[in-house]
């Protein structure tokens, strides 16, 4: 049954989810009704850690002595998820004592330190973990049962779909996570991708790394190769959340962060713009034609770099006219001055800008000091 709550985002009217967390805790209740109270549950529900109730047709159930299982399909909502439309299936049996979950076939394991969960224990993180042991124990009480119960959590298509996730990145095999710290997946949802970059700067924190090479996307990563030195460093991609990185990396301890990114998200750092989202900021043009008049560029050129559509078109001009190495020359140490003022003195930073059609334009001064 589709969830009714509904965000608005960009003047769209999107439609909310519920995580796989919130699955696997009513395939558990529903599992636990029918072992326990003997029923043949057609749905289930529950009230999520965000406080909106939420109910799922219950699938494929299946009683065994001593065991049953019972499946819900994950409804996303309008959010990009590649868990949309999975089954997320409960196998539960009766114990001695006590309620036990762990994960089996399609759930990963960790294996680095750092994460939600020990190394060597299944990724179903803390709050899906709490949901699932109530719902098992209002049932138990609903059936006046005193023993215990083993629960597993099954992703049939888990280990097939965490190859398009970040799990790989950071050390979790042979699966998927179980999510969730409201229960609810909000459609297209900037807090879940910085969640996920926290996660992956306090794993590498957690691993005893004290330096980090963040760029925003594929792109960085072929320029971080000019810098042997830092390739002992692990890569975080940041997307738009730059000054969100250093933010985490400046909590978690790092003493040394270089940032590589591509000319046209980076200029933004020039004007002390920390988000390079285009929704947040564009300010490109405007920051490169302000510094090429600082360097004596007319208005004719001045009129050029704000009519330019790229920032590629901005160094044809100003390489047409002489000024780049003059204005790269005052940009970069105004990155630097940004990048500092954000990292409050909690550690070393510093940037290196690129473009795809112009190669390496530059690094700055904290760049070259860590490199050195």
């Amino acid at each position: 049954m589709a969830l009714e709550v509904y965000r608005n985002q960009g003047g769209k009217k999107l439609r909310c989810g519920y995580t796989t967390g919130t699955c696997a805790a009513l395939a558990a209740q529903a599992a636990a009704r029918a072992l326990l109270l003997g029923e043949t549950p057609a749905q289930a529900s529950l009230v999520t850690p965000k406080g909106i109730p939420v109910q799922a047709p219950v699938l494929d159930l299946c009683r065994q002595p001593g065991g049953a299982y019972c499946a819900v399909e994950k409804d996303a909502g309008d959010d990009f998820d590649v868990t949309h439309g999975m089954k997320v299936g409960v196998w539960l049996y009766t114990a001695p004592e006590g309620i036990w979950v762990d994960g089996g076939e399609g759930v990963g394991r960790v294996t680095k330190p750092g994460l939600d969960q020990p190394v060597g224990a299944a990724a179903i993180n803390r709050v899906p973990r709490q949901m699932i042991a109530q719902q098992l124990q209002d049932v138990m009480e609903q059936a006046d049962y005193h023993g215990g119960l083993r629960c597993l959590v099954v992703l049939p298509q888990g280990r097939e779909l965490a190859a398009k996730t970040f799990n790989p990145n950071l050390g979790i095999v042979g699966g998927l996570s179980v999510l969730g710290t409201t229960g609810i997946v909000e459609p297209q949802s900037l807090q879940a991708l910085l969640d996920s970059i926290a996660v992956e700067v306090r794993m590498h924190a957690a691993q005893g790394f004290r330096g980090l090479r963040v760029t925003p996307g594929n792109y960085g990563e072929e320029f971080l190769a000019a810098y042997p030195k830092a390739r002992q460093w692990p890569l975080v991609k940041c997307a738009n959340f730059v000054g969100d990185t250093i933010d985490l990396c400046v909590e978690h301890g790092f003493r040394q962060v270089l940032l590589v990114g591509h000319i046209g998200k980076f200029i933004k750092l020039a004007g002390g713009v920390m988000n390079t989202h285009s929704r947040t900021a564009d300010c490109r043009a405007e920051i490169l034609t302000a510094h090429a008049a600082l360097h004596g560029a007319g208005a004719d050129t001045a009129r050029q770099l704000m009519e330019a559509a790229t920032t590629d078109e901005c160094i044809r001009i100003l390489d047409a006219c002489g000024l780049r190495q003059a204005v790269l020359g005052t940009v970069l140490p105004k990155i630097q001055h940004h990048l500092d003022r954000r990292a409050g003195g909690g550690l070393a930073i510093g940037a290196v800008l690129f473009s795809n059609e112009y190669g390496l334009l530059g690094e700055t001064e904290g760049a070259r000091q860590m490199m050195e």
